[in-house]
């Protein structure tokens, strides 16, 4: 069964998230590279929505792609992210939104590792953080 769709007014957001992550998730803007704390980050577990909590990646999907951002080359399930051509910038690319409140998290580009060959390059700033329990 799907998760059901978060939808919030701007005013609801606003109170609700930080002026950077309001102009991320909502506004669709960009983190300054190698500025997001989980870019160099290596702890095991789930990266969540920051606007909603909805899973999205696992760290097991992690790598370092030198870009300055958190880059994944799997969300942490098939309906987890959506895409969305943008072709805003002069730019075509490939947006990544969260699939149950249609945060904007990032994009994805075809340079990423096997097994996807994809790079989902994320703002660390539209993202949460659970660690994977210790005791397995």
């Amino acid at each position: 069964m799907a998760e059901k769709k978060v939808a919030k007014s701007d005013d609801e957001w606003r109170r609700e998230l930080s002026l950077e992550q309001f102009e991320v998730l909502r506004g669709k803007g960009t983190e300054r590279p190698f500025t997001g704390k989980y870019d160099h980050f290596e702890a095991e577990g789930i990266f969540l929505c920051a606007g909603c909590g909805a899973e999205l990646f696992s760290s097991k999907a992690k790598f370092d792609s030198g870009s300055g951002w958190p880059s994944f080359w799997e969300p942490a399930s098939g309906g987890s992210v959506i895409e969305r051509r943008d072709i805003s910038h002069g730019m075509e690319r490939t947006e990544a939104l969260c699939s149950r409140c249609d945060g904007h998290l990032g994009h994805i580009f075809p340079d990423g590792p096997q097994p996807s060959g994809l790079r989902y390059c994320i703002n660390s700033v539209s993202l949460g953080f659970a660690e994977a329990d210790k005791g397995d």
